[in-house]
């Protein structure tokens, strides 16, 4: 028999105008990464964000994301947090991973994206550092699926997210920590 490595999580159920996601936080493979979305978790940074990006490849590509989070609002982010890149976590970008949105390394506040289908370019590589992936979705993928599909703006979003901005956005209602099972 094989036995399978058990990692230490914590429970966060995300609370939306969609329905409820619980996520599991990988305290022990991604600390540094985890303790920042505890953190804003805690400090009940997210109550009221917005789930505002929904990307899909336009060539019908499967795989994409939805993004969430702070949206760089001064009277909600933290510090930024050191790069803790797959290469590192033994994470990978696959159906259901959370990850840690950034302009380049180093570069991560509160804002966050999750996977649908999998996104493994976004994992670090010998020439790029990837992203942050710091926990999955443990229960709710559908929840994660119909933000996803929902509709977006033709014309809203700048350069790269213009017509993958989420029109109405969703709300994040809550983010709160659960008790593990």
């Amino acid at each position: 028999m094989v036995e399978t490595q058990v990692f230490e999580t914590v429970p966060v159920v995300l609370t939306t105008s969609a329905g409820t996601v619980t996520l599991a936080i990988e305290t022990e493979r991604a600390p540094v990464t985890a303790a920042n979305f505890l953190a804003y978790v805690d400090g009940k940074r997210l109550d009221g964000t917005l789930f505002y990006r929904a990307f899909k490849w336009e060539d019908g590509t499967p795989g994409g994301f939805i993004q969430g989070g702070t949206q760089n609002d001064p009277k909600r982010i933290l510090k930024p947090v050191p790069h803790e890149p797959t290469s590192k976590t033994g994470l990978s970008h696959i159906e259901g991973v959370i990850s840690m949105a950034q302009g380049a390394p180093g570069t991560a506040t509160g804002d966050f994206f999750i996977i649908v289908g999998d996104m493994r370019g976004f994992d670090a590589m010998q020439d790029q550092p990837g992203f942050a992936a710091f926990g999955r979705v443990i229960d709710g993928m559908d929840v994660i699926r119909s933000i996803w599909n929902a509709p977006r703006s033709a014309t809203k979003g700048d350069g790269v997210m213009k017509g993958q901005m989420l029109e109405p956005a969703i709300r994040i209602i809550t983010a709160r920590r659960a008790k593990a099972d």
